[in-house]
């Protein structure tokens, strides 16, 4: 019995801390957060077909092929609750981020940007694995889209 209230305690003290500090966090600091980190799997994964494309990489089929399924994955997930109202940089009390408050005010067009997101992935998906050229071919629509909601809603690097 011991034993056990020696390993209990610390982990419940554990626990109860990290609650402190989550009621600590600005109103939006979780969902900030979570869509910073799909942003980095976007990068990420971006950054391999980047690579072999521009040929600073051997292109590699099978890894294209993953690097592109993995982005479509991810382009999938529903995003609704990473994107609440007032979640941008306006707001002091949120987690350091860049995304501009126009992002609510546009709702219409910002959907438009993430099927044409969705769709160049979809495209990419398909093509990756088929060799340099049409991996090639697939990255300019993806970068585009990519440069469409950044270049619009997102703020410059401090």
């Amino acid at each position: 019995m011991k034993k056990f209230f020696v390993l209990i305690v610390p982990a419940v003290a554990l626990l109860c801390s990290s609650a402190v500090t989550i009621a600590e966090d600005g109103p939006h600091d979780d969902a900030i957060k979570a869509r910073q980190s799909l942003m980095q799997l976007y990068g990420y994964h971006v950054g391999i077909l980047s690579a072999m494309a521009k040929e600073k990489m051997e292109y590699d089929a099978e890894l294209a092929t993953e690097a592109a399924d993995n982005l479509l994955a991810v382009s999938r997930m529903g995003q609704s609750t990473l994107w609440p109202q007032g979640s941008d940089n306006s707001n002091p009390d949120n987690a350091e981020n860049r995304a501009l408050p126009v992002i609510w005010e546009t709702y219409p067009e910002i959907a438009e940007k993430g099927k044409a997101l969705n769709d160049a992935l979809v495209a990419l998906s398909a093509e990756a694995g088929n060799g340099l050229d049409a991996l090639q071919d697939s990255m300019g629509d993806v970068g585009g889209s990519c440069k469409g909601c950044h270049d619009d809603y997102r703020a410059e690097k401090k």
